[in-house]
């Protein structure tokens, strides 16, 4: 069982205050539709939605980024929106949160990556996507490049974020590790399948048990195959640290010539499961920037993804509902 103290807890939620932590990867607007049904269209045979609410929230790597300031560190969100009527959503978001915001880049070749939901009587009917998969351009991928050349001395740690939006390349994503360690700029990873193998030499990689099952060929049913899996990532990588987590079975902790540490999840009630795996990276990062080891940092991180699993809806997580919960728990 962990433990921290109450004096080493309140030390890391004053040490979160100021950090700033760059978060690269696929910018996301999530788009909500909500209202009633009440006729059938004359047009065709489909229902007709009475809009009575609409609103736009952070998605993605931008998630990532409300995630890090509701913790009380200092986003910095590095990727690419569209010239389109969603990215002006997006930068409007931006500067209501008062987010900075120059390592946002414009192309005018892609859309602003959007989801939209359209909800009738709180029931789910549909989602429209709007989105590029294609790999961004060499030009784009030139600008990221000297952005972070020029302000990564100032970051006290990377999130990569990898939705496979295309902001991600190899190139990017290896350049991004060498002026980390060059640095010496904590570099942790929320990946997807394409890029999986590409994160060689980080500090945290975190991935989910369906992300490890589709790029092992393999299922994670054993405590036996969880050890495979686990540390077979870890090797592959080169990896600090490898964090697996396993839904309500909690997240594995694996590191080089030490047994796997396990935590159980901390939802107490289960909503909504959508968007904790940007809690999760969010609060562990920030936690590691703060002074914390890395079963601290999970400790912290799994606790706060426990707690939005427990909101309806994608929603950062707040850092003295997190400490408070914890303090209360304890």
């Amino acid at each position: 069982m962990i433990r921290i103290s109450k004096e080493r807890l309140n030390s890391l939620k004053n040490n979160f205050a100021g950090k700033k932590i760059a978060i690269i990867g696929d910018m996301m607007l999530d788009c909500y539709f909500w209202g009633d049904v009440k006729r059938i269209s004359p047009e065709a045979p489909v229902p007709v939605l009475e809009v009575d609410n609409e609103f736009y929230r952070f998605g993605g790597a931008a998630n990532c980024a409300l995630n890090i300031l509701s913790l009380g560190g200092i986003p910095v969100p590095v990727g690419v929106i569209g010239y389109d009527s969603y990215g002006s959503i997006f930068s409007s978001l931006i500067q209501e949160y008062k987010i900075i915001s120059d390592g946002l880049f414009v192309d005018d070749t892609r859309p602003t990556t959007a989801k939209t939901r359209v909800i009738a009587h709180n029931q789910h009917v549909v989602r429209i996507d709007k989105e590029s998969k294609d790999y961004i351009s060499s030009v784009i991928e030139n600008r990221i490049t000297d952005y972070l050349k020029n302000h990564i001395a100032s970051f006290d740690g990377i999130i990569l974020q990898d939705y496979n939006k295309g902001v991600l390349t190899p190139l990017l994503i290896k350049n991004i590790i060498q002026l980390a360690k060059k640095n010496n700029v904590l570099v942790t990873v929320d990946p997807k399948f394409n890029n999986f193998f590409e994160y060689n030499g980080v500090t945290v990689f975190k991935p989910n048990r369906k992300e490890a099952e589709d790029v092992l060929g393999m299922k994670i049913k054993t405590g036996e195959d969880l050890l495979t899996a686990g540390f077979s990532i870890l090797e592959k990588l080169n990896a600090k640290y490898v964090l697996l987590t396993l839904g309500e079975e909690g997240i594995s902790v694996f590191e080089k010539d030490q047994p796997v540490k396990k935590m159980p999840t901390k939802a107490r009630k289960v909503a909504d499961v959508s968007g904790a795996g940007d809690t999760v990276i969010s609060t562990l990062t920030l936690a590691l920037a703060a002074g914390a080891d890395i079963i601290e940092s999970s400790y912290l991180a799994n606790y706060a993804g426990g707690l939005v699993c427990e909101e309806v809806g994608i929603v950062p997580i707040e850092k003295e509902k997190l400490f408070n919960t914890i303090l209360e728990d304890k």
